[in-house]
């Protein structure tokens, strides 16, 4: 009987922790949303009532000519902020629907500042103490609503889906923000450097990548059960997407600054980051081929194959960047591999779906 006594409290312990997480969790979750839902609702009312922009001290000409002024920016605004404010009352009643009315406020403040940005072609302080908390509650709620609905776990994993999607998306549209711009012959980081006209867009919408990546990697660590291997690869998994986060703190210069000898510390830890991070996803697709069937370690291998040859090209093309030489096609093959490694994400997140799918 002591054993079973044991095993008891063991449970019950487990189970008091998890309601007080939950608890905490929902707190910061109604923060958020509040924070979120006043802001809105004030910068949306005074845009209304002086859409000149005066009260706010915001010249019209920032928009570029997008809107003649801020009246509709401020009537959606304000809509956003009494979604925000629906979505706090369904949180802190726990109705049924808290994780959509949730999930569609915060994704619609997602939308709101990449939208913002791309017009305004800068990132402002505002959208740091405005912006970032959307993407901590978009993180919580996943994690809340998580443990609460077994339908959530498919969707950690189906994250990693959306995240190569978007990340094809940035590759395919934010380079045509930037004429100037080769896809072929300019890799992707040129597209953040220092005095890139697409910096602020690109490390805005990269935010969601790296949500959606850590998303996803929590997904996969959670759908490990005992498969040991596959747990180290979702930690790994983990650490590869929270580096997301270091990485606007480490930006290249443009060529012609590197080629001038206008190269900083930066530089260096931009390609130091991205050995960390190429070594932290290599582990990863190795402990993930070990942990799965025969059929997925075999592409494992093969996308292995291909990550090291392109790989190989593009470090040989890579001198020509910081000497601002011809580097024709270190873009495709750096896109090559990013492509690549997209469809292993996207492969990945298919394979433990199907199993959560046959566990059931």
């Amino acid at each position: 009987m002591k054993p079973i006594k044991i095993e008891h409290d063991k449970k019950e312990l487990q189970d008091r922790k998890n309601i007080n997480r939950q608890k905490w969790l929902r707190i910061v979750l109604l923060v958020i949303l509040g924070y979120e839902a006043a802001g809105a609702l004030s910068g949306g009312i005074l845009l209304i009532a002086a859409p000149d922009g005066r009260i706010m001290d915001m010249p019209i000409d920032i928009m570029h000519g997008v809107f003649r002024d801020f009246l509709v920016p401020g009537i959606i605004l304000f809509g956003l902020g009494i979604l925000n404010t629906a979505a706090f009352v369904a949180v802190i009643r726990k109705s049924r629907a808290d994780w959509i009315m949730a999930g569609l406020a915060l994704g619609g403040m997602i939308v709101w500042f990449s939208v913002e940005i791309a017009i305004l072609q800068e990132i402002h302080w505002l959208h740091i103490v405005w912006g970032m908390p959307v993407y901590l509650g978009g993180l919580v709620a996943l994690i809340l609503f998580s443990s609460q609905c077994a339908v959530t776990q498919k969707a950690l994993l189906v994250c990693g889906i959306l995240s190569s999607l978007l990340y094809v998306v940035l590759n395919v549209f934010i380079p045509m923000l930037w004429p100037a711009n080769n896809c072929a012959s300019q890799t992707v980081s040129e597209l953040s450097a220092i005095g890139a006209p697409t910096r602020p867009i690109w490390l805005w919408l990269c935010f969601l990548y790296t949500l959606l990546m850590i998303v996803f990697a929590w997904g996969v660590w959670k759908s490990a059960a005992k498969n040991h291997s596959l747990r180290i690869a979702g930690a790994l998994l983990i650490a590869y997407a929270a580096l997301g986060v270091i990485w606007p703190f480490a930006p290249m210069h443009l060529r012609e600054v590197l080629a001038a000898g206008g190269g900083t510390i930066s530089d260096k830890m931009h390609i130091a980051l991205a050995v960390v991070t190429e070594i932290l996803f290599l582990l990863a697709l190795g402990f993930t081929a070990a942990a799965l069937g025969k059929r997925f370690r075999f592409y494992s291998i093969a996308t292995f194959v291909i990550l090291l040859f392109f790989g190989v090209l593009t470090f040989l093309d890579a001198p020509g960047v910081g000497a601002n030489q011809p580097t024709p096609f270190i873009g495709v093959w750096e896109r090559i591999n990013i492509g690549v490694f997209l469809l292993w994400i996207v492969v990945l997140a298919i394979v433990l779906l199907r199993a959560d799918k046959k566990s059931a």
